[in-house]
């Protein structure tokens, strides 16, 4: 499949064609990356879209949203926008960057990069598809770290070995991804995992970060496989352990629990 056939047929289109021309006027690359190209070869219905502009994100944000009306917030700290045009319709807009964490589960220190960095820093290699939105390139597709062999294996595989330590929370989308689309965690990932949660890092996540990371498996079409993946990886015993002391983890583990009663 062509990625830039598949772009041409997306509703939103003629945002992305702009995008690539904001961009172009404004000397910097614009990419749509993650869960929009990744859904797009699925064949499955996405409603993210995300733009990486190698140069300055904001810049091109702020001239982005002012030429079509849209409302714009900022996040200085992560080199980040959000676009949301008269519609409705959101564009979430980021500057390409790498990232340093200073320790396992802080938030990331970002600094600005390419957008081969930007992809690196991802989850996993099925979210490390890019497609070119700029004029001369539209749809040219990047594919630096094998995603598509891995959507084509049906795998869900990090990008390096610290990935857990950096951000245990991937743990959870691990868990999210593979049950949403059929996949197999693989084999070292699981590993990688298994060596996290016992090291104690679900432990280092502060409860606002569990308690999202919760709503989103309870937001999904059959949160029970996810749940029972995270048993099986031995995730669950730590997060109930904080639900006794933070009450909106304490609530959302009660919900997934009728979710159970009512199978």
């Amino acid at each position: 499949m062509d990625i830039g056939d598949l772009l041409r047929r997306l509703p939103v289109l003629p945002v992305l064609r702009d995008a690539g021309i904001c961009a172009e006027e404004m000397g910097f690359g614009a990419y749509a990356v993650g869960g929009l190209v990744r859904d797009l070869f699925l064949q499955r219905k996405t409603l993210d879209v995300d733009v990486v502009i190698e140069g300055d994100g904001i810049a091109f944000a702020s001239r982005f949203s002012a030429d079509h009306g849209a409302h714009l917030t900022i996040y200085k700290r992560f080199k980040t926008a959000n676009l949301v045009f008269p519609d409705g319709f959101k564009v979430d807009v980021a500057t390409a960057r790498t990232e340093v964490y200073d320790r396992p589960a802080a938030l990331p220190l970002v600094s600005p990069g390419s957008i081969q960095d930007d992809l690196f820093r991802r989850d996993f290699s099925v979210n490390t598809l890019a497609a070119c939105l700029n004029p001369g390139c539209f749809g040219d597709l990047l594919d630096p770290f094998r995603a598509m062999d891995d959507i084509e294996d049906k795998l869900i595989r990090v990008l390096h070995g610290k990935s857990f330590i950096d951000d245990p929370t991937r743990i959870f989308r691990a868990a999210r991804f593979e049950k949403r689309f059929d996949f197999r965690i693989e084999d070292s990932t699981g590993a990688l995992i298994r060596d996290a949660v016992s090291d104690g890092l679900i432990e280092r996540l502060s409860g606002y970060r569990i308690a999202s990371e919760l709503r989103l498996i309870l937001e999904e079409e059959d949160p029970l496989p996810i749940v029972g993946r995270l048993e099986e990886f031995g995730v669950l015993s730590p997060v109930s352990r904080r639900g006794k002391k933070h009450k909106e983890i304490k609530r959302l583990l009660g919900r997934l629990d009728e979710v159970k009663l009512a199978v």
